[in-house]
């Protein structure tokens, strides 16, 4: 139930927040994912003529759902039915529909649905939608990163972070912040030897410099770059290891040494 019609814009909000908004060619009606800021979106509503019908949360963060009740009082406003999705287990107000692993998501005003992903590390509870294209992962994976631990553990974002990594190869990655050339700093710090690495920088940094955004990245691409996505990788192990002055016995221990590690860089 999806097209190549669907258009995904990022609304920028607050220093490096992206809020993502989906349309199609076919009509005026949007879906919203993570609006943390109300004002921001309203302006983007009325400067494209755009109908508000879904909001899509990832977790309960204030950047990622503090402009819910703003849209729907804009919206009752304008006699707009507004239907907003979350996750089951953390404690966000005024969602419609609660969402758990591999539960779906049909937006029939933009022709499109999505699995939801359980995706615990982050926040205890958060969640992702992804389809055949592409992937709202909020705070869990982004370019050359991933999120802090603020809620679950090491082991819990290593498994998440694993499912992520076998999304199909092409899967358009919309994560939430524009963190890209900071990651990047760390992830040379792991991998300096890593030429994929450096080819990425490069590019990283003349989008940057343009004040072009550096997402979506895809999964091939962070396969080849991200830290997080390489613990398998012997390259990443010797860096755990040596900054641990410790040898890890598996995947997610490596993962827990530089997440600790990218904490304190």
């Amino acid at each position: 139930m999806t097209n190549s019609q669907q258009i995904v814009t990022a609304i920028s909000a607050f220093n490096d927040n992206y809020i993502w908004a989906i349309s199609t060619q076919s009509n005026d009606n949007i879906a919203l994912v993570d609006p943390g800021d109300a004002l921001v979106c309203i302006d983007y509503l009325e400067k494209n003529n755009v109908i508000l019908t879904t909001i899509l949360i990832t977790h309960h963060h204030g950047d990622h759902v503090g402009g819910i009740q703003h849209l729907l009082e804009y919206a009752k406003a304008k006699a707009w039915h507004v239907t907003v999705y979350g996750p089951a287990t953390e404690n966000i107000a005024r969602l419609d529909v609660t969402l758990k692993e591999n539960d779906t998501v049909i937006i029939a005003e933009l022709d499109c649905q999505f699995t939801v992903i359980d995706l615990p590390g982050h926040t205890k509870g958060h969640i992702a939608y992804h389809n055949e294209d592409m992937l709202f992962c909020g705070d869990t994976l982004f370019s050359g990163g991933c999120g802090r631990l603020f809620e679950g553990t090491p082991e819990q974002m290593h498994q998440s972070l694993t499912k992520l990594a076998h999304l199909p190869s092409d899967t358009l990655i919309y994560c939430a912040h524009e963190y890209t050339q900071a990651n990047l700093v760390f992830a040379l710090a792991v991998e300096p030897n890593n030429s994929d690495l450096h080819n990425y920088v490069e590019q990283v940094n003349n989008k940057r410099q343009q004040n072009q955004a550096t997402i979506p990245s895809n999964i091939a691409q962070e396969l080849l770059i991200n830290p997080f996505l390489r613990c398998h990788e012997q390259s990443v192990k010797l860096a755990a290891n040596s900054y641990s002055n410790q040898n890890q016995s598996s995947d997610s221990e490596v993962f827990s040494v530089i997440r600790a590690w990218k904490d304190k860089y």
